[in-house]
């Protein structure tokens, strides 16, 4: 559908039509304008008010739809508009200005004005010129049709989010009271990088990451964070409500960044809602909403928005960020430091050669090629997805582990293993072709992750992808050990018992509960070493006895569950680090 024929309402046309002659003196259209609607220089300059002109009288289209993925584009349907407008102001019915600094179709607006009478003062901010004309006629049709409610005052201007003055509007504004609404892009500043948008902020260190942590990712960051972080600075002091539909992600930095930013927003809300209904999208979203000019706090409390059903409160709790404050009141005596250094699986990047099937005693790769090898270099490997029993030794897959630490020299394959290295040298492209700057200047086939805790017999183990929390504890198949994938976490341990015991301790109800509290299950990788290293298992042997763990692990003797102990009372050695 094109633009003027899909955004020009009847009675908006009529309004032009029978005011066409203004439409050459854009001050006089102006002023007719803002007389019938509030909306302050609807025309910016004559050129736009004879184009339009020119288009009522030929009936042409102008503009298409835009790249939803250039702007961050995921526009606001008039219901959930209508629904997130009604709920900030029920928190606030006395809402004097309103500000949403991406407006694209004015859906906010539109739904603020239908519902409240004190407005004093609109604005609306808009990259995508089109979507400012499409709000500007939305206002004049409302009003045309509506012409005895209060007009606001209303501006919606053509600019960038990033480089429009927030800081002078905020001064004018600050004594009226404010809702700041609206719906920023869902988008990260790497993915619009990736397609030459313009629509991005200022490069800047605004989160302070060292340069490592920049370089490997923690520098990328969501735009509507960016926005939502400008906004609370901005306007942290106006007495009102700060609302916007925003990625799940962004609002746990905004609550973990605030112990840092101390903005002065309080009774912090999370309302999670359906974005595959709403946007289409498979996103974890929300409404995050909080109370701007207050004293700052450092909790949220989540709920669901169609329902309003308490979920949890999240946030800073005995100075550690926590998802479950409740939980983690409980669960926080297991809150330390882990005596055993939690490692992630094996690395290589090439699963297409590394990665393989026993088929009738041969091995078969991902190009479907029969391999004949020696065994000496293949392990059995699992996976995430692999890891959903209590105990486990088998596995579907097995992986070809080129080295014992990171860095060794290849070469001795070649010499001792000749149909390995004949299978690696005829792959030789796939290794080359790998992406990742680790293997840069290092011996041919070269894997990460990798250490003499790889070889460990016995090993404690949990998916970082999935939001089970239980553990399984990996037993090698014929005393050959057994590896994991990048995706998983584990401890290693060379005696049985001593493994049986740490995986009793860590799937018991305490820490079960300790980990549930601190983790946030929707996130994109939900547990990781920071997480699992807080398990401090002298604690937790310390909160369980003997006679349970007899009930858990068969032939438990208390010599073995006493020599546990005494390994965990002691300071970190190099064994515990190294396992």
């Amino acid at each position: 559908m094109t633009y003027y024929e899909k955004y020009i309402a009847d009675s908006t046309l009529k309004f032009f039509l029978k005011n066409f002659r203004a439409l050459m003196n854009f001050g006089e259209i102006n002023n007719l304008i803002k007389k019938t609607s509030g909306i302050n220089n609807f025309f910016s300059s004559q050129q736009e008010a004879t184009e339009l002109s020119k288009k009522i009288r030929e009936h042409l289209s102008i503009v298409s739809e835009p790249d939803r993925r250039e702007y961050g584009d995921f526009q606001t349907n008039k219901d959930l508009a209508l629904q997130v407008t009604e709920y900030a102001l029920l928190k606030r019915n006395d809402i004097e200005f309103i500000l949403e600094p991406t407006c694209g179709k004015g859906n906010f607006i539109l739904a603020a004005i239908n519902q409240s009478k004190s407005l004093k003062k609109i604005v609306g901010v808009e990259i995508y010129l089109p979507y400012v004309w499409e709000t500007k006629f939305k206002l004049l049709a409302y009003y045309l049709t509506n012409d005895d409610i209060p007009k606001p005052e209303i501006d919606i201007i053509h600019g960038n989010a990033f480089e429009f003055s927030y800081q002078e509007l905020a001064k004018s504004t600050k004594h009226l009271k404010t809702l700041v609404i609206g719906n920023p892009p869902w988008v990260t500043n790497s993915e619009l990088g990736s397609i030459d948008s313009n629509n991005l902020p200022e490069k800047s260190n605004f989160k302070k990451h060292s340069g490592l942590e920049a370089i490997t990712g923690k520098g990328n960051f969501d735009i509507g964070e960016s926005i939502s972080l400008k906004m609370l600075k901005c306007f942290e002091n106006h007495d009102g409500i700060f609302a916007f539909l925003i990625k799940n992600s962004v609002v746990k930095n905004l609550i973990h960044d605030q112990k840092r930013n101390g903005f002065r927003i309080s009774e912090s809300e999370k309302l999670n809602i359906d974005s595959k209904k709403e946007f289409n999208v498979s996103v974890n979203a929300c409404l995050f909403l909080t109370y701007l000019n207050k004293k700052p706090d450092f909790t949220c409390k989540e709920f669901d928005f169609y329902n309003r059903k308490y979920i949890t409160t999240f946030g800073w709790f005995k100075d550690k960020f926590v998802y479950s404050v409740k939980d983690y009141d409980q669960g926080s005596t297991i809150e330390g430091k882990s005596i055993f250094t939690w490692r992630s699986g094996v690395k290589h990047d090439c699963s297409k050669v590394m990665e393989l099937e026993r088929i009738n005693g041969h091995f078969r790769n991902d190009f479907g090629q029969e391999i004949n090898l020696e065994k000496n270099l293949v392990y059995g490997l699992l996976k995430s997805s692999d890891l959903k029993g209590d105990q486990m030794n088998t596995y579907r897959k097995s992986i070809i582990i080129t080295q014992k630490r990171i860095g060794q020299d290849t070469k001795y394959i070649q010499d001792k293993l000749p149909l390995t290295y004949q299978y690696l040298k005829s792959n030789k492209k796939c290794f080359d072709m790998r992406k990742s700057s680790i293997y840069k200047d290092k011996p041919d086939f070269s894997i990460f992750g990798i250490g003499d805790y790889s070889f460990a017999k016995y090993k404690v183990a949990i998916s970082g992808l999935y939001k089970s929390t239980h553990f399984t504890l990996v037993c090698p198949e014929d005393c050959k050990p057994i590896m994991l994938d990048d995706t998983c976490y584990f401890i290693g341990f060379d005696q049985l018992k001593i493994a049986q015991i740490a995986h009793y301790l860590v799937n018991s109800e305490l820490v079960q509960k300790f980990l549930k509290s601190i983790i946030f299950l929707d996130s994109k990788r939900p547990i990781n070493k920071d997480i699992l290293m807080r398990i401090d298992f002298e604690k937790a042997f310390e909160s369980s006895d003997f006679e349970n763990a007899k009930t858990k692990i068969d032939d438990l003797k208390i010599e073995d569950w006493e020599k546990f102990g005494q390994m965990v009372r002691h300071s970190v050695s190099e064994q515990m680090t190294l396992f």
